[in-house]
């Protein structure tokens, strides 16, 4: 999910260091979602802005991203909602869980479409089990099961990796199994990544145009987090 802020962003800040709204703004070559480009392999544009709700555990937040599903669908672009909870357990476990709507603002082809999903992390451990009970709008159940791991190399670099498999009905002789590695290296107030992702699809589940698109392939990023950190 995987997020419109530009100026509203500036009239939003909460000053000093218990900040309740954050955003995030991000250029990617290529718009990645579980292996598959959803942006046909063209640069997009992403931001995001999030509430959380003081010490609760509680936030909730919106997530924008132009899209391209190609000429048989007219979504340009994407807008996510989404509501989240964590609990740590203790100095190590944390629990999540959480809630999004996908939706297509302006699109007749693309319905909207909601997903749940629970986990937990463990240091650089994260496991996550997602669930929709309407599969872009399908009226089918499909799941999606993920584990990351982030390893510091140094103060500004890290290692993320990255494999989730899709299954459950919208997948029936189609699951599909995502890979990735991403080197972020942090930069002042910005993270610079580039990433290698791709997918076992093989024959027919193949997808080699840029609609689409879930063969291995190398991403670059850049995004930064605001409202920065005084120095």
């Amino acid at each position: 999910m995987v997020r419109h802020i530009g100026i509203l962003v500036a009239a939003l800040w909460v000053t000093g260091a218990q900040a309740q709204f954050s955003a995030d703004l991000r250029a990617v070559s290529d718009y990645e979602f579980r292996g598959v480009s959803l942006s046909a392999r063209d640069p997009a544009l992403q931001a995001s802005i999030d509430y959380t709700f003081g010490d609760s555990g509680f936030s909730a937040g919106v997530w924008a991203s132009n899209v391209d599903f190609g000429a048989d669908y007219d979504a340009d672009v994407e807008v996510d909602y989404y509501a989240d909870y964590e609990r740590a357990l203790n100095d190590t476990v944390t629990l999540y869980a959480g809630i999004a709507l996908y939706t297509y603002p302006a699109s007749d082809d693309v319905d909207t479409s909601p997903e749940a999903y629970a986990g937990f992390g463990a240091g650089g451990f994260e496991l996550l089990q997602w669930f929709t009970d309407d599969y872009s709008a399908l009226s089918q159940n499909a799941l999606y099961t993920e584990a990351n791991y982030t390893a510091a190399i140094s103060d500004s670099l890290a290692l993320v990796f990255h494999a989730g498999y899709s299954f459950g009905d919208a997948f029936e002789d189609s699951e599909l199994l995502d890979y990735g590695v991403q080197l972020n290296y942090t930069a002042g107030n910005f993270v610079l990544g580039a990433k290698f992702v791709g997918t076992d699809a093989s024959g027919n589940l193949e997808v080699s145009d840029d609609v689409f698109n879930n063969q291995p392939r190398f991403l670059v990023s850049i995004s930064t987090t605001l409202p920065w950190e005084a120095d």
